[in-house]
């Protein structure tokens, strides 16, 4: 009883002490038991990981290969970590053949797209350039009508990971994220995504899942970094410096589009093959009376409708961010913002466009179309926003692909979008 009363006495007399020891050991096991619970998770994703790679394969069954473009520098070069500690013990443990392939600078991915061989898993761990940058090289092949039908898989280790809630739930927690997204891929459910192909007058065309992002909000997103002493306030405070500097932050663009296109009906199963005598009556019956042929209709061509606009942004997004796998048409999402916008509604909205940049709001005219055309002034034109990558702007021309590329999804989430 003595000593627990000298303990209690000393803590008292050195009390500011006592509360930094009792900060430092409940930060540290808050942090030791958030590190448990993470290799917990790991090894549950493995032991469901082994059960695939334990399936027997029939000898005349070729072992599936994958080919994961890994790109280090993603998350502040964190990625390669995060990918050998998650996701690529799941994915050797699958049975799969994995060829894994890290980039060494911007730009490598669309080049190792172009020399790859055939291959029956596309995997791309990083984030959305990483993503952007293989689809590119992807499309842009000789074969890319071949190559395109190979599923692809995301593993989410970039800063920005637009996908993830179009394929994945959603997780605070990183490594759950991780190794959920890799499972997803072994378990073999898939969803279609649309495709935006960005031309230019010379260059080859670029390829993005999203959004196309042009004017004000862009720019000020570009400059956010340099308020980082601002902590939370610097996305604010980026677009009320903004607003000092000019305003109204107008765009002058010409705008050409095209109505969107009716989906054409899904591929069934070719229907069984009839018995002899019905085959024999079908061809005596177009002997007798042959069909009547009619001459082709001629179809003309949709008109093009022409805007001119001064606009603080104008956005050109897919539906990939909230897919709707039941549409009867495709399209692609045009939003305008008007140069009317006060700055209140500016600096507010910053933060939702920062979060999501093919959101229209309502002060926004929405229009749809299957492709568009925008011809920008020749100075201070500035620089697009392509997947969250920069790209120079330019007069282009934006065509949609409709459900151009197979994703691997959660089964969960592929269920919710089909309903």
């Amino acid at each position: 009883m003595a000593r627990v009363l000298k303990i209690l006495q000393t803590l008292r007399n050195h009390w500011k002490k006592s509360v930094f020891g009792v900060c430092v050991v409940s930060y540290g096991g808050h942090w030791l038991y958030g590190k448990h619970c993470d290799n917990l998770l790991r090894r549950a994703a493995c032991q469901e990981a082994l059960k695939f790679g334990q399936q027997i394969i029939p000898a005349n069954v070729q072992l599936k290969k994958a080919t994961v473009i890994l790109n280090p520098a993603a998350c502040s070069r964190k990625a390669s970590t995060l990918f050998e500690k998650n996701a690529a013990p799941i994915l050797y443990l699958s049975g799969i053949e994995v060829t894994l392939v890290k980039t060494d600078y911007e730009g490598q991915a669309k080049k190792l797209l172009d020399l790859m061989e055939q291959t029956d898993l596309i995997i791309v761990a990083g984030g959305d350039g990483t993503l952007q940058e293989v689809i590119t090289g992807l499309l842009r092949r000789a074969d890319a009508a071949t190559f395109s039908k190979i599923p692809i898989g995301f593993i989410p280790l970039g800063t920005s990971n637009t996908l993830n809630h179009t394929l994945y739930p959603d997780s605070d927690n990183k490594v759950k994220h991780i190794t959920d997204a890799t499972l997803s891929i072994l378990k073999g459910d898939t969803i279609p995504l649309d495709v935006l192909q960005i031309k230019g007058e010379t260059e080859q065309p670029v390829f993005a899942l999203t959004c196309l992002q042009w004017g004000a909000y862009r720019d000020v997103a570009a400059n956010i970094s340099k308020y980082w002493y601002l902590g939370p306030l610097k996305t604010k405070a980026a677009h009320f410096f903004s607003t000092l500097k000019e305003w109204p932050q107008s765009h002058q663009v010409s705008l050409r589009y095209l109505g969107p296109t009716a989906r054409p009906p899904d591929e069934t199963k070719e229907p069984s093959r009839p018995q002899l005598l019905t085959r024999i009556f079908h061809r005596l019956a177009l002997y007798w009376s042959p069909p009547k042929e009619e001459p082709p209709k001629e179809t003309e061509p949709e008109p093009w409708q022409e805007v001119e606009l001064s606009a603080v942004e104008v956005s050109i997004s897919t539906h990939n961010r909230n897919p709707d796998l039941q549409r009867t048409e495709d399209a692609l999402t045009i939003c305008v913002e008007p140069d009317t916008l006060s700055k209140g509604d500016f600096i507010a909205m910053g933060s939702t466009k920062l979060t999501d940049p093919s959101i229209c709001p309502e002060s926004g005219v929405c229009v749809q179309a299957s492709s568009c055309q925008l011809n920008l002034p020749k100075d201070g034109a500035g620089f697009y926003s392509i997947d969250n990558e920069e790209y120079e702007a330019m007069p282009v021309e934006v065509t949609l692909l409709p459900r151009k590329l197979n994703f691997f999804c959660d089964s969960g989430r592929k269920h919710d979008l089909l309903n």
